[in-house]
């Protein structure tokens, strides 16, 4: 069926007898992809119906006929006999055809011209080998879309890495896990959505394309209308626009957007990443936290059956209340530092220093130091849910101050796993505090920083009209996912990530 040889055929070899095995279905009568396949049945729904009908039961009273679709991922030749497993979206199921079952015209077209990967609709009736595995016994069959390409050696398992980002349409059909990814982020979603509509909110859509990106300290892309002859940055955060909404009178928003930010590419950064986030009129950064908890008990419990999750080496447990500590607390308990140390900008340099940390160059500010010794230093001891609160005013432009603490702000961050997932705010809306912010950053852009948040008269604006206290998150969706799925890389849970173009030869 499949000729072997001691060298292997060069790649174009082997899409040529793909092509001569097309041409040879459609000479004997084949249909050129032909779209009127109607299967009326999955491999899960047969394997689940039939799994406790034995042999002898299935061929004393014959099952009626069933149709499947799916790609050809294994083929067996045994004389007159022939196995092949099915994929579909739901799972795999054994199909078989036999010079007598089948007959002696449909088993030859099927042994002739389908290859590994070809899609094909097969009707038949269930039965068992004598082995006793559930196998759909084919009658007929259609090719419905050749796959002229071979498959990858040992196609249960594309191994190239980058390859598989690249061809992810590829990775999805040879590693049936990568399916199963995708399928438990979408759920995970889709639960949280379930979750805000049933707590009040309202999902909303903001603008992708801005005059200017604000919500966020970070470069964004840059790009330009022709019609109206204007510059336009696509957007690094929803915020600004989510707070307006408030302003206009709505009290709880909530958008699952699509963000895009000009920054480097690692396992944890993507340019283009999807974002939560959501606002609460009447509340604080403790109440957006608590209800942060319960949304993420009921997302594992609902996608685990309970509220425990492997990642890695580790079990989390989101049953458990969230840890809370300040980042001051755990630069003395987890980093080692003194309150000596924490004094000023030049001991807490120096004590940084001896510590190994890599110092920024400039150094800017006493907060931003701050921040940095905590995301070196703590960070990556953070597994199990915990909340850091109170950060530094200078690397926090839109949250409220704390009232007894001046210089820093009523923010707090969820870590899980070692890394960031979020971000919680007392909201700012002194309208005349986050002026001074704004000014604070656009100082910093004069200066070089790239990433400094532009001054948006508009938004000040909308602030002078009167935004009500609130209480407002950033959850990192991509993130999640990895939780989620227990994925290493952010690459593993975007479906078409970023890459850069592959070399072509002159």
């Amino acid at each position: 069926m499949h000729p072997s040889s001691s060298s292997a055929p060069e790649l174009s070899d082997l899409m040529l007898q793909r092509q001569h095995k097309f041409a040879e279905y459609l000479k004997r009568g084949g249909a050129r992809y032909p779209n009127d396949a109607r299967p009326n049945a999955t491999t899960v729904e047969l394997a689940q119906r039939y799994a406790a009908a034995d042999k002898e039961a299935l061929i004393a009273t014959a099952t009626p006929l069933y149709t499947l679709g799916g790609r050809i991922m294994a083929l067996r030749l045994f004389g007159k006999l022939l196995f092949a497993q099915l994929q579909d979206g739901a799972g795999s199921l054994q199909i078989s055809l036999s010079v007598d079952g089948s007959g002696p015209e449909v088993f030859a077209l099927f042994n002739d011209c389908i290859d590994l990967g070809d899609w094909v609709a097969v009707t038949g009736r269930m039965g068992r080998t004598n082995k006793g595995e559930l196998t759909l016994l084919v009658e007929t069959f259609t090719l419905l879309a050749k796959c002229h390409h071979p498959l990858p050696d040992k196609w249960h398992g594309l191994e190239d890495v980058e390859a598989r980002y690249r061809q992810r349409y590829l990775d999805m059909f040879v590693n049936p896990d990568v399916q199963q990814v995708f399928v438990t982020r979408s759920r995970m979603v889709s639960a949280i959505r379930r979750f805000l509509d049933e707590h009040g909110f309202l999902e909303v859509e903001t603008p992708i394309l801005q005059l200017q990106a604000g919500g966020a300290t970070a470069r964004p892309f840059h790009t330009h209308h022709n019609a109206l002859d204007l510059p336009l940055n696509l957007r690094i955060a929803p915020e600004l626009f989510l707070k307006r909404l408030l302003v206009g009178g709505m009290t709880r928003v909530y958008e699952l957007s699509r963000n895009f930010r000009n920054e480097g590419i690692s396992t944890k950064h993507n340019p283009e990443f999807t974002m939560l986030e959501w606002y609460m009129a009447y509340a604080t950064r403790e109440d957006v936290m608590q209800l942060m908890e319960e949304m993420l008990r009921h997302v594992v419990t609902q996608l685990n059956g309970h509220a425990q999750l492997a990642y890695g080496e580790h079990m989390i447990d989101f049953g458990k209340p969230f840890a809370r500590m300040t980042m001051r607390e755990s630069l003395l308990t987890l980093a080692g530092f003194t309150e000596a140390d924490l004094a000023t900008v030049d001991t807490l340099a120096a004590a940084a220093k001896q510590k190994r940390v890599e110092l920024p160059d400039p150094i800017t500010s006493y907060g931003e130091l701050f921040q940095h010794c905590f995301e070196t230093l703590v960070e990556g001891q953070l597994i199990q849910p915990t909340y850091i609160l109170d950060y530094p005013i200078e690397t926090s432009p839109l949250v409220r101050q704390h009232p007894n603490q001046p210089g820093w702000t009523q923010r707090a961050e969820l870590y899980i796993a070692g890394r960031e997932h979020g971000e919680f705010y007392s909201e700012l809306n002194d309208p005349d505090d986050q002026r001074a912010r704004f000014e604070a950053q656009r100082k910093k852009a004069s200066q070089g920083d790239a990433e400094a948040m532009p001054f948006d008269d508009d938004f000040l604006h909308a602030l002078e009209l009167g935004m009500p206290p609130a209480g407002g998150i950033g959850l990192g969706i991509d993130r999640l996912a990895m939780l989620m799925t227990n994925q290493p890389s952010i690459r593993d849970v975007i479906l078409f990530p970023l890459l850069r173009p592959k070399a072509t030869q002159a």
